[in-house]
């Protein structure tokens, strides 16, 4: 697989600064009541990685484990986009992770707390620690994975079954980048057969690759 070199563009100095930017909108995060979803939740779940990343992934929102654990991406989805990422010799820890939600949603059915999607207002009370998160990290491409991150990018009127795969302009708060709607990876693992599981993880690794070498061409 062809490795995409993502350089970081920030000076030490200004690192150390958005950095420090970063650990204030997690501590503020966990405070904010704007939606019912706090309620439940064990915590909110914001990005993690550079604080001067050339490409972010945003999902839709944290899972089960994402929830116990406090950072994005760490479940069964994430793994499997771990393992996808390594395949493209992407290193996660160059990249910046997160969710355009950062508080689960979920039923319980017995000891489970199963994913429920969650509503467009949930997407805009949090669209503003969204904001915030690109507007420090600055990325020149983010990947939407599925849906929910995709109209929180780029607008409900966006579907991710005509833009998929596609290198779309957008802008969030006072930032523009360019954005790559992809599958989210729970997608490939709920897909019905063998040969369905594979033409989707093809899929994925191909958006994904599109986006890296956009990040790395800048």
């Amino acid at each position: 697989m062809r490795r995409f070199k993502l350089v970081n563009m920030a000076t030490k100095d200004s690192g150390m600064g958005t950095s420090r930017r970063l650990s204030a909108l997690k501590q503020g995060c966990q405070e904010c009541q704007a939606c019912p979803l706090y309620k439940h939740a064990t915590q909110a779940v914001v990005g993690e990685g550079p604080a001067r990343a050339r490409l972010a992934l945003v999902g839709e929102q944290p899972g089960d484990e994402e929830d116990r654990a406090g950072r994005p991406f760490v479940g069964p989805s994430g793994r499997l986009m771990n393992t996808v990422l390594e395949d493209l010799e992407l290193a996660r820890p160059k990249l910046f992770v997160t969710n355009a939600v950062k508080h689960f949603k979920f039923v319980e059915r017995g000891k489970r707390r199963l994913h429920e999607k969650p509503r467009a207002s949930e997407v805009k009370a949090c669209r503003p620690w969204l904001e915030q998160e690109l507007g420090i990290v600055a990325p020149a491409v983010v990947v939407a994975l599925g849906a929910t991150a995709t109209a929180a990018l780029l607008g409900p009127a966006v579907r991710l079954t005509v833009s998929r795969g596609q290198l779309l302009p957008a802008t969030l708060g006072a930032v523009s980048f360019r954005v790559v709607p992809t599958y989210h990876p729970s997608a490939l693992l709920r897909a019905p057969t063998p040969e369905a599981r594979r033409e989707q993880r093809r899929l994925f690794a191909h958006d994904l690759a599109i986006a890296a070498k956009a990040a790395a061409s800048g």
